[in-house]
């Protein structure tokens, strides 16, 4: 984490199809592919709730890469960037309020009270996050909170950012615990480490805990958006960064205990230095287990020029007929002449066949770090501490991915995508959100 003041340094992960492949990433027709098992033909699930709010989006349109923040550590340990410097990509207004990015910081300093809040929502989690408050300001980061919170007492934490409050000053949670008394930040570059692990939350201010919490009540929160506050005055937020905690590893580094191979494959899956060897194809390795609405971490390496691999999700179980109905995030690094702007096929991060990358962040023969959030509809997947996609399927729903929208829980698989395979995958482990 670069450009983060120095004591942050003591305390301190999915994908791939070819370009004009079918949408299995095997060797059926496009049409085998989308044809539903016949097991599933008659079901349907229950249509999804609609959404009863509509966030403002930003324009994120980007002229270059972002900068990456992070090293290879802090990646492995499982740290991404929910700001990438450049645009508002992966944030939500529930105001009009005059959100920017203005010299590589989050500026807001007028117009309607609000926030801007994550799209996607977290559950245990550190967070790391500068920010500055101009004199008389008032402003906040709000935790496990919903897009428009109506009661801090209830419905999120808001760890405030005010010197002048008269009952929550800065470093307290509003309607819930006071902090201590004298702290002042008003002018100067600051930040909040958080951890924020089932009920319990502790909060340093440059270093120095200044807030323990342990919500006891009736209630207590489990998961919700990341929300950034301007509530008058001038505020600023630079290097905000989330470690997703409490991830069930699985791949236990010795074996591939937990996993199957789907029948019918030509891949061949081994353990080598820790890590799932995968090479040869078209075939896959599924887990035993299901999983719906979680966080997915892994490192993930291409041991060659442009190979195509990926992390199936949300599958129906594999088949020698049907061995990959899931949504799939794509492994793929090749670029188009112009540049990282333009995947060629895609690119690492995709979600394949619904979505671009927004740039390539990984490179072949490198370990990448691959994190991704599935929360309901929406699917937001970061490579290498970069948030590359942000995306809801708005389909209708149906129990095979490659047919419209699967909300229920699935498998999770690794492709081996051709004869030209080789790729290797490690650090795999999933959270469940609740």
């Amino acid at each position: 984490m670069r450009h983060v003041t120095v004591w942050l340094w003591a305390t301190v992960l999915l994908s791939g199809c070819g370009a004009q492949e079918p949408e299995s990433s095997s060797t059926e027709t496009a049409t085998e592919a989308d044809a539903q098992p016949a097991e599933t033909s008659a079901k349907q699930q229950p249509a999804a709730k609609a959404a009863v709010e509509e966030p403002r989006e930003f324009d994120t349109k980007l002229t270059d890469v972002p900068e990456p923040l992070l090293d290879a550590d802090q990646l492995t340990d499982g740290w991404i960037q929910l700001f990438d410097g450049k645009t508002l990509f992966g944030w939500q207004a529930n105001s009009d309020a005059n959100w920017s990015v203005r010299d590589g910081v989050i500026h807001a300093d007028s117009g309607p009270k609000g926030l801007i809040v994550t799209s996607v929502p977290f559950a245990d989690y550190e967070l790391l996050c500068d920010f500055r408050l101009a004199e008389g300001g008032n402003s906040g980061i709000f935790l496990r909170t919903p897009v428009t919170p109506k009661d801090p007492a209830m419905d999120c934490y808001e760890l405030n950012i005010c010197d002048t409050h008269k009952a929550f000053q800065t470093g307290s949670l509003v309607a819930r615990k006071t902090g201590p008394e004298g702290v002042t930040v008003e002018g100067e570059w600051h930040t909040f480490h958080v951890s924020l692990v089932g009920t319990k939350m502790n909060v340093k201010l440059d270093g120095t805990s200044v807030l323990d919490f342990n919500d006891a009540g009736d209630s207590p929160l489990v998961s919700g958006r990341i929300g950034l506050q301007m509530n008058g005055g001038e505020i600023e937020f630079r290097n905000v960064f989330v470690r997703p905690l409490g991830g069930k590893p699985l791949f236990n580094g010795s074996d591939l205990d937990g996993w199957r191979v789907v029948p019918g494959g030509k891949s061949r899956f081994s353990v080598a230095e820790g890590a799932i060897h995968a090479e040869d194809g078209a075939g896959f390795l599924e887990t035993e287990s299901t999983w719906g609405n979680f966080v997915l971490q892994a490192e993930a390496r291409s041991n060659g020029e442009e190979l195509n691999s990926g992390i199936f999700f949300r599958a129906v179980a594999g088949t020698a007929d049907h061995p990959s109905d899931g949504y799939e995030l794509q492994i793929h690094n090749g670029t188009k002449p112009s540049g990282a702007l333009e995947p060629s096929n895609a690119g690492t991060g995709a979600i394949f066949r619904r979505t671009t990358a927004r740039f390539v962040a990984s490179r072949d023969g490198e370990w990448t770090a691959l994190t991704l959030i599935a929360s309901g509809p929406r699917m937001a997947v970061w490579v290498n501490g970069l948030q590359v996609t942000d995306w809801v399927d708005t389909r209708p729903d149906h129990l095979n991915p490659r047919r419209g929208r699967r909300l229920e829980a699935g498998h999770i698989s690794l492709q081996g995508h051709d004869p030209t395979t080789d790729l290797d995958f490690r650090a795999i482990r999933a959270t469940a959100l609740p």
